[in-house]
């Protein structure tokens, strides 16, 4: 398993947490399950707006070619007037799995 980590810096005198929350969860996250390979997401962020998004997939070649086809830059394009900066991204493969038992927000 692969995660794909984007770090962002989110203006929150612009837009609030809870609006980029809305849009990523209404319309990125179904982009992505339509992704071959893959296995699911966490975001988190801190009051000052600073944000991460892992992507989980089943390969490495799969969370390259969600970067190849363009999609990747398609999601992120939706958010470009909520940025500081743009964001990074970082490819690691996972080592350790332990499941939190949280609800989501």
């Amino acid at each position: 398993m692969v995660a794909q980590v984007t770090l962002a810096d989110i203006d929150l005198v612009r837009v609030s947490l809870q609006a980029v929350t809305t849009l990523y969860r209404e319309s990125v996250i179904p982009a992505l399950r339509e992704e071959p390979g893959y296995c699911g997401a966490y975001g988190l962020a801190t009051p000052e707006g600073k944000a991460m998004v892992i992507t989980f997939w089943e390969a490495e070649e799969d969370a390259q070619a969600h970067i190849a086809s363009g999609v990747y830059d398609e999601q992120v394009r939706k958010f470009v007037t909520f940025y500081r900066a743009a964001p990074g991204r970082e490819s690691y493969e996972v080592m350790i799995v332990d499941m939190p038992a949280v609800k989501a927000a």
